[in-house]
C-alpha cells in the first residue's frame, strides 16, 4: 500500500492578512468556511489568523469578495505543504 510523505514547514510572515475592517457577515464566512479552522474570533469581536496551519486551499479567497482579505498568497517557496503520495 503507498504511505504519503506530506511535509510541512512553516513560514516566518504570514500569506494570509484580513481586512482591517470586516463586518461579521464576513467574519462569520471565514470563521466556518476555512477547512483547517484557521480563523477565529478574539475575545473582543475581532477576528485572527493562524496561518501556519494553511493547507493552502483558497477556501478563504472563494468565499469572500476582493476587499476582505488585504493579502492572500502562496507562502515563499520551501515553505508551507508539500502533498507527496507514494
Amino acid at each position: 500500500m503507498p504511505v504519503t510523505h506530506n511535509r510541512y514547514r512553516p513560514a516566518t510572515t504570514p500569506h494570509i492578512i484580513p481586512a482591517e475592517e470586516l463586518d461579521a457577515g464576513q467574519k462569520a464566512q471565514l470563521v466556518n468556511g476555512c477547512p483547517a479552522g484557521l480563523f477565529r474570533y478574539t475575545a473582543d469581536g475581532g477576528l485572527t489568523v493562524d496561518f501556519h496551519g494553511c493547507l493552502e486551499c483558497g477556501t478563504c479567497r472563494l468565499l469572500c469578495d476582493p476587499d476582505t482579505l488585504a493579502r492572500w498568497q502562496y507562502p515563499a517557496s520551501g515553505f508551507g505543504i508539500v502533498y507527496r503520495f507514494g
